[in-house]
């Protein structure tokens, strides 16, 4: 029986059948460590070749949501923190431990970056799953440090013209735009689906940042470092060749501090990054008012 077969001219065969399977995983239909169904079941059941089920197979395994076995047998769904594969890109790896972090009663995110740009990107799957009631948290912390508007940071800047301000004034109306949706995604959150307890404040810092940090739930931190390069970018009807910094493909490395991890690099690393984190927020970060303008 072909129960989710994709119309046509919609979106790619292998894209209807990897975002079936993704939803099942989510919702905890097909669960962690379950084999998934062959390729000529999923083929029958969704009216498509096996080219399309194999492509999106791979996608999902390329997002680290399946799990080969070996042996032509079909993949498994894979346990949360049970990969050990290369880094991802930081907008993959986040939506993917950001996923595992909502499932949590009580979630708390920590940040510093130069926008969030790759948070809010990240947060669209446990957005969906929200709405959709397959996750239900009772509250959500988020902490969120990034430049103060007023420093004079290093980068982004113009390649012939370090004091030229245009690339730091375009930074900040990015920044501005994100930190509006940030907050807006988070008081979503409340207002409408009624998770009892958010908060988000950001925060700023007269420094530039050249990594970004990530601390899920107090027991796992997410780092990587952004690449510098050389772009020419359009803002308001002037192109500019600027030195910018790249962060949403870079890679991001992940540290569990979970009680039960045996790894005391891990572990150690993973508590210097928030206590790393507290200092900053608890020194020199400077609150922002939600209502001076610049950021929502």
């Amino acid at each position: 029986m072909n129960r989710t077969s994709p119309a046509k001219g919609a979106r790619p065969p292998h894209e209807v059948v990897a975002a079936a399977l993704r939803e099942r995983i989510d919702s905890g239909e097909l669960p962690a460590g379950s084999r998934i169904p062959t390729q000529k079941d999923l083929a029958g059941e969704f009216g498509v070749n096996r080219t399309a089920v194999r492509q999106a197979l791979h996608e999902l395994k390329r997002h680290g949501l399946l799990t080969d076995t070996g042996r032509g047998a079909p993949p498994t769904v894979a346990r949360a923190g049970a990969s050990h594969e290369a880094p991802k890109p930081a907008g993959t790896e986040l939506a993917e431990r950001l996923y595992e972090a909502f499932r949590a009663e009580d979630v708390t995110i920590d940040t510093y970056s130069l926008t969030t740009e790759t948070l809010n990107n990240a947060l669209a799957r446990p957005h969906r799953s929200i709405v959709d009631g397959n996750l239900a948290p009772r509250s959500i912390t988020m902490r969120v440090i990034i430049p103060s508007p007023e420093a004079y940071l290093a980068l982004p800047r113009l390649v012939d013209d370090p004091d030229d301000r245009r690339p730091l004034d375009r930074l900040h109306e990015l920044q501005r735009t994100w930190a509006t949706a940030l907050r807006m995604s988070l008081s979503t959150f409340r207002d409408r689906y009624e998770i009892p307890e958010v908060s988000c404040e950001i925060r700023t810092v007269a420094a530039t940042p050249l990594q970004k940090l990530y601390i899920l739930n107090g027991t796992e931190a997410l780092m990587g470092y952004y690449h510098v390069v050389r772009d020419e970018v359009s803002y308001r009807g002037e192109r500019l060749d600027m030195f910018d910094v790249l962060g949403f493909e870079s890679s991001l490395f992940h540290f569990s501090g979970a009680p039960d991890r045996q790894d005391k690099q891990d572990v150690a690393f993973m508590k210097h990054c928030q206590e790393w984190f507290d200092s900053l927020w608890d020194t020199i970060a400077t609150p922002l008012d939600p209502s001076d303008g610049r950021y929502g």
